[in-house]
């Protein structure tokens, strides 16, 4: 069973404006799943459709095997969303945010009471229940956010750019948060314009531009096409000049860390010879960010050249 199947699905705006152009997707139960596009790409028209809150022009759309039109009640009880806005009020107090949401699905007081503390304190806001939420930072409302959506425990999540504007600490801990529920069972489909953040946590992608999906692959296959990249080498001692190594770019980013760019075909244990043929000992190494931007921007700009060479 998939945790979430779509079918043609068409979104036409008045006017004309197709925001959907028959899309397909498929994600597998317990799969962490990107799906990525420029902005006005049809993302947030799709998660809008999935969740209820945007009515398709036409296809089919199903959570957990339950399709939306014939059981919405259900379905809906399967899914959890945290969209980009803030949707709650916050002059209510943090616990009563998230323990009412439960009340919306039907959850005993005991449940509601027992999942928002859980909620809470995996999620480092249990010492601000009392607070109201205006008061709180944007991190917080996001965290804030997320809870409210796991509080009734869907099998799928949709987390519509769950990061932004937050500061790096709090992004590393949600990204281990969701790493555990995923681990856990839970399916989660994550939208985000921080590429690195996909890279890290999904296995699968799809990439969705102009109202069409133009890439739908796993991120390793994807990654796979890239022509250069970039790794990082933290060195045991200090440096202030590189040798010359042919066919390789090096460069020093501090005393103790330097980049190398490494064509397609060319190998990492190549490099580590002639780095330590040149005295030079590597402690660790790592993959520079940014690898799935590089690959992003080709997909969508071959696309472009694509449509700009098509009938008219």
């Amino acid at each position: 069973m998939s945790a979430l199947s779509i079918k043609n699905l068409r979104k036409v705006y008045q006017g004309g404006l197709e925001a959907l152009k028959g899309i397909d997707l498929e994600v597998e139960k317990g799969d962490f799943f990107a799906l990525l596009g420029p902005n006005g790409a049809g993302k947030s028209t799709t998660i809008g459709i999935i969740s209820s809150l945007v009515t398709k022009s036409s296809g089919k759309v199903e959570i957990l095997g339950i399709d939306i039109d014939d059981n919405h009640s259900l379905a809906k009880k399967k899914l959890g969303v945290v969209g980009q806005e803030v949707n709650f009020n916050q002059f209510e107090k943090v616990g009563d945010i998230i323990r009412n949401q439960a009340g919306y699905y039907g959850l005993s007081f005991r449940e509601a009471r027992e999942n928002t503390m859980y909620y809470m304190k995996k999620l480092d806001i249990w010492d601000k229940r009392n607070e109201q939420a205006r008061k709180l930072s944007g991190g917080m409302k996001r965290r804030i956010m997320v809870a409210k959506a796991l509080v009734n425990k869907p099998e799928l999540l949709i987390l519509d750019e769950p990061t932004a504007g937050v500061d790096i600490e709090l992004r590393r801990s949600l990204w281990d948060f969701l790493t555990e529920i995923n681990n856990s069972g839970t399916s989660i489909i994550l939208t985000t314009h921080y590429l690195e953040e996909a890279e890290r946590l999904c296995r699968n992608i799809a990439i969705i531009d102009n109202g069409e999906i133009v890439e739908n692959t796993s991120m390793q296959e994807l990654l796979t096409r890239l022509e250069v990249e970039t790794f990082v080498f933290d060195l045991e001692e200090d440096i202030s000049n590189l040798p010359v190594i042919e066919n390789y770019e090096l460069k020093i980013e501090n005393p103790k860390k330097i980049s190398v760019t490494i064509k397609k075909g060319q190998g990492l244990n190549e490099i580590f010879s002639l780095l330590s043929n040149s005295g030079i000992k590597i402690a660790s190494m790592r993959n520079e960010t940014g690898r799935l931007e590089e690959l992003f921007l080709g997909l969508v700009e071959s696309t472009i050249k694509e449509d700009s060479h098509g009938p008219h």
